[in-house]
């Protein structure tokens, strides 16, 4: 990370789920994430002038039941936990995996404002919080019933505590398998950035495009391919608002350079941080795909691009183009099909004049000035192109 990637802009690294989260000598929230201490962990990307983000939630608990709640009168974890009074959706069923706050409870809003004054303490910038949706209404798409289901009201409380807070603390919030119902409307109005796709899991081009491309689904997850996810949200985001997160990013699953550099340019198109889950054994020489400083220039400047149709079915869903601070443009051609396709864009249709000089962002060279342009695209491709006066 601090050789490879630091010097492009990837200045962080964030644990995962799925090992031991321990709250150890009497503290009330986390400490250790499996073989190591946070502390430790947190020094060492220090050392390497790294950024430290935690995969954790605020919703859940780690600590004993008697751990008394910081800035209360004798509220202990056991009296944030479900009780027969409190209004659920599936009472009968026990919660799956996870020890849940119930926001409405006395002493909730005190605990999730000290879940970050501990992470900010220690030093850490990024939570990533993750099954969001089976607190809200204990039911997964593909295992069925995994808990109570608190309501869409405790939803939004928690929600509203955990945006405060981390303001309050200055963390950035990142809030995974959220239902996004009403239109995103309590994620978009307390989180930063929010997921809209279905786990990476395997990766390459059948999480990024392929997975039953066109469907969108109700419940978590809406959609199962990157591509889709970021056509049906596109609508929700732009400069300032909330961002888009299409999960990891294995380079080492994709098949050939078209696809890796597809993968690339659409996270980079539409304002997403890259989050390089590669291996150091497995990624080789493909490392160089992450460190095309042209394009990571957009993230840096905040462009958020959209696309010319939100319906998957449009070709011109595979145009995206977005607008940097010096009024220049940067357009993407995208090739999902498994056939060679052709792509054309009059620049008047952005609303500029005359012929503009035309950068290909992968090449890193320059092409003729234009007012049209049209590109033909091998299956999977894409091309970026950067427009200046």
């Amino acid at each position: 990370m601090a050789v490879n990637l630091k010097p492009y802009g990837y200045d962080m690294v964030c644990t995962d789920g799925f090992i031991p989260m321990l709250a150890e000598d009497g503290s009330e929230y986390m400490t250790r994430y499996g073989s190591i201490t946070l502390k430790k962990l947190i020094k060492k990307c220090c050392t390497k002038g790294l950024k430290e983000g935690v995969y954790d939630n605020p919703f859940w608990i780690h600590g004993a039941d008697t751990t008394h709640v910081c800035g209360t009168r004798g509220i202990t974890f056991d009296d944030l936990r479900y009780h027969p009074s409190d209004k659920v959706f599936h009472p009968d069923t026990a919660d799956r995996w996870f020890s849940w706050v119930v926001a409405t409870r006395l002493g909730g809003k005190e605990y999730i404002d000290g879940f970050f004054k501990h992470y900010h303490d220690l030093g850490v910038d990024f939570i990533r919080m993750d099954f969001l949706s089976w607190y809200e209404d204990g039911f997964d798409c593909n295992m069925g019933l995994v808990g109570r289901g608190y309501g869409r009201d405790s939803y939004e409380l928690a929600l509203k505590y955990i945006c405060e807070s981390a303001r309050k603390y200055g963390i950035f919030t990142s809030l995974v398998m959220p239902y996004l119902y009403d239109n995103a409307a309590f994620e978009s109005l307390y989180g930063n950035m929010v997921r809209i796709v279905a786990d990476t899991g395997d990766g390459g081009w059948e999480h990024f495009s392929a997975a039953n491309r066109g469907k969108l689904f109700k419940s978590w997850p809406n959609c199962d391919n990157v591509f889709d996810g970021f056509l049906h949200w596109s609508s929700i985001v732009g400069k300032g608002k909330i961002i888009l997160d299409g999960n990891f990013t294995r380079l080492s699953r994709f098949s050939n350079t078209a696809e890796m550099q597809s993968v690339i340019s659409l996270q980079l198109l539409v304002g997403e941080p890259i989050a390089v889950a590669d291996r150091p054994c497995s990624i080789g020489n493909r490392i160089g795909f992450y460190q095309n400083k042209e394009l990571l220039k957009l993230n840096q400047q905040g462009v958020v691009g959209k696309p010319f149709s939100m319906d998957s079915r449009d070709v011109c869903s595979q145009i995206w183009t977005g607008m940097l601070k010096d009024g220049s443009w940067i357009v993407g051609f995208f090739n999902r099909e498994d056939t060679t396709q052709t792509r054309q864009l009059h620049f008047a249709t952005l609303g500029l004049k005359d012929k503009w000089k035309v950068r290909d962002m992968w090449r890193h060279a320059n092409e003729r000035p234009a007012a049209i342009y049209r590109v033909t695209l091998v299956p999977h491709a894409c091309k970026v192109i950067h427009l200046t006066k």
